[in-house]
């Protein structure tokens, strides 16, 4: 599956699969900047349309393959195909204070018009924590780093019952790793969190800890067995655990009168923080969809365009965000208000719409970027921040 564009030494399933993951990320942005006024919830609300869950549901897959993939990446970054182990250390610390600092000022910035007083920390808040820990984490004995993520991810649901007051002294560092919420003010504005950070750092943990399954040592057989039997086995445990409502999921399911309504139910998990059953559910698709990947030999132009994406993330994600604000008043001044005080569509259908439309404004730019970085990084390390 190469791609003339980019460097040999990219992996094309996992530069695709973050793009499809930059794909959907725009699907849901879309969602948030055009669709405000129906609000999804976490767990989904029970009187969502069908169709606007299943696009929430979908975008689900966004964080949690996103974080599990950088954490892969650092290990790649750690064992290069050739040559020997560089520490990965500085590179995910600096990377890590980076994504916040982009967090705090340039997302800040998108949302002001409609938040002027929140500053909400969110997925590159969560990501970027994630990188500082695993800087140091990535010094630890390879298997305890694995043991630390499946215990991270798989017990972290039975911390739910601790729980700490704003007043009191534990409110803050619970709030940032576990529970979220509003962390105090500075002046006029409001901190808030909505992703804590505990259950993301399990999750980078184990993608660091799946990293020698793309080793240059690991054939591509046993790689694509690998990542179909670890799939099969988080969807499988997911069965298991919802279906009886054993464990991972705050909210049980059950029958409701309409058999879409009952899947719906089922598959309603807790994002903030993640619960085990949705871990389960999007790494479970996510690492099946890795494994296709690898079977596929010829390029076409949709895997050029996700491969593109996947290869500058940061760019695509700062970019699009901008587009989107930009496009939402344009709008408002040519129709106004639509619903509410803000401009609005009307359907879920549009947002699927907009999404296309993102896509193909992106792309050209995206290539022209992607080429510049893949050609000027050796020259301009801060290229690879993006």
């Amino acid at each position: 599956m190469p791609n003339a564009h980019m460097p040999a030494s990219r992996i094309a399933s996992i530069d695709i699969m973050r793009g499809l993951v930059i794909i959907l990320m725009m699907l849901d942005h879309v969602r948030e900047r055009f669709y405000m006024h129906v609000r999804t919830g976490d767990p989904i609300a029970d009187t969502i349309e069908p169709d606007l869950f299943f696009t929430r549901m979908l975008t689900h897959l966004c964080a949690p393959v996103f974080i599990f993939l950088a954490g892969m990446s650092a290990w790649l970054y750690a064992h290069p195909k050739e040559g020997e182990y560089r520490s990965p250390s500085r590179f995910l610390f600096t990377r890590g204070l980076v994504i916040i600092g982009i967090e705090i000022v340039l997302y800040y910035l998108v949302w002001a018009d409609s938040f002027p007083n929140y500053l909400f920390l969110q997925v590159l808040w969560a990501i970027g924590l994630c990188m500082v820990a695993l800087s140091l984490a990535c010094r630890l004995n390879y298997r305890v780093i694995g043991g630390l993520g499946f215990l991270i991810v798989l017990g972290h649901n039975a911390l739910v019952p601790i729980n700490f007051e704003p007043v009191e002294l534990g409110y803050i560092p619970w709030a940032i790793l576990h529970d979220g919420g509003e962390l105090g003010q500075i002046g006029p504005l409001t901190i808030s969190l909505s992703y804590p950070s505990l259950p993301w750092f399990g999750v980078i943990l184990l993608g660091y800890f799946a990293g020698p399954l793309f080793a240059k040592s690991t054939s591509a057989i046993t790689r694509r067995q690998w990542l179909i039997g670890l799939g099969a086995s988080c969807l499988a445990v997911l069965l298991v655990l919802r279906g009886f409502n054993i464990y991972g999921e705050t909210i049980p399911w059950s029958v409701q009168e309409t058999g879409i309504e009952t899947v719906m139910s089922f598959i309603n998990f807790t994002k903030y923080p993640p619960s085990l059953d949705y871990v389960l559910l999007t790494l479970g698709i996510g690492l099946l969809l890795l494994a296709w990947l690898e079977t596929v030999k010829k390029q076409n132009g949709l895997l050029d365009l996700m491969q593109t994406f996947g290869s500058i993330p940061m760019f695509i994600y700062v970019l699009h965000l901008y587009v989107l604000l930009a496009a939402y008043w344009v709008l408002y001044a040519i129709f106004g208000a639509t619903h509410g005080e803000r401009y609005g569509l009307d359907s879920v259908f549009w947002i699927w719409v907009g999404m296309f439309l993102l896509v193909a404004v992106h792309y050209p730019i995206a290539k022209t970027f992607a080429a510049y970085k893949h050609r000027e990084k050796s020259n301009k390390p801060w290229l690879s921040y993006f």
